[in-house]
């Protein structure tokens, strides 16, 4: 799922480097571009954006007073080229303030940080999803399920009581789970709090479950436990 962004900012060359740096991030694009802030406003309040990227001097209306005003629930990304409004902006729960100039790693770094909110966000919002099984819609909770297995073009999905077969990827599957769940082999994924023993390279979950690691991904599963 690509994260939705806004830019705000009066100065065109702003907007032309921070489509650049987005441009190298696969998962972001830009959904709206405003030039002042009454703009801003009126986009925000017709359309949802995951992340704002955010002037503070502007004509007509500040940032800070955007922020004040805007009924959002983006992660706000300050791009500033005054130092001076920081603590302010933290004031109003801003998810980071790059200073300008600004470059591509620190800009990639705040949108890894607005990234990491947002899945928070979502999976504090619902602890559920919706998975068709058997031609109907069957809403699973989240914490039911304990791991993810490969099957062909289908999906087996492990809970403690049972298991459900749907159509559906991995990757597409992973996308809407938070964060916990780690690929531990090319067809399992599993939660890590569900992890009740690890001999050699199988893990046995909370369910009764073996599951096999493979080798490239062991590494990988010792360090998250640790």
């Amino acid at each position: 799922m690509k994260l939705s962004a806004l830019i705000v900012d009066d100065e065109p060359l702003a907007h032309k480097i921070i489509l650049n740096y987005v441009s190298d991030i696969s998962d972001l694009e830009v959904t709206g571009q405003a030039y002042l802030p009454t703009e801003a406003l009126r986009l925000i309040r017709e359309q949802d954006f995951d992340i704002i990227f955010l002037d503070i001097q502007m004509p007509k209306m500040t940032g800070m007073e955007l922020l004040r005003v805007a009924d959002t629930q983006a992660q706000v990304i300050i791009t500033s080229a005054y130092e001076e409004y920081a603590l302010e902006s933290y004031e109003l729960s801003v998810c980071d303030y790059l200073l300008k100039p600004f470059r591509l790693d620190r800009f990639i770094k705040a949108v890894d940080k607005a990234r990491a909110n947002f899945s928070k966000g979502q999976a504090t919002e619902d602890q559920s999803l919706l998975i068709k099984v058997d031609k109907k819609m069957l809403r699973l909770g989240i914490d039911d399920i304990l791991c993810l297995e490969s099957y062909g073009n289908y999906l087996k999905i492990h809970t403690p009581e049972q298991t459900y077969l749907t159509l559906s990827t991995m990757s597409a599957m992973l996308d809407s789970l938070p964060q916990g769940y780690l690929r531990v082999h090319k067809s399992y994924v599993i939660r890590l709090t569900a992890i009740r023993s690890i001999e050699g390279h199988l893990t046995q979950l909370s369910n009764g479950m073996q599951v096999p690691i493979s080798r490239q991904y062991r590494s990988g599963l010792l360090d998250a436990l640790r």
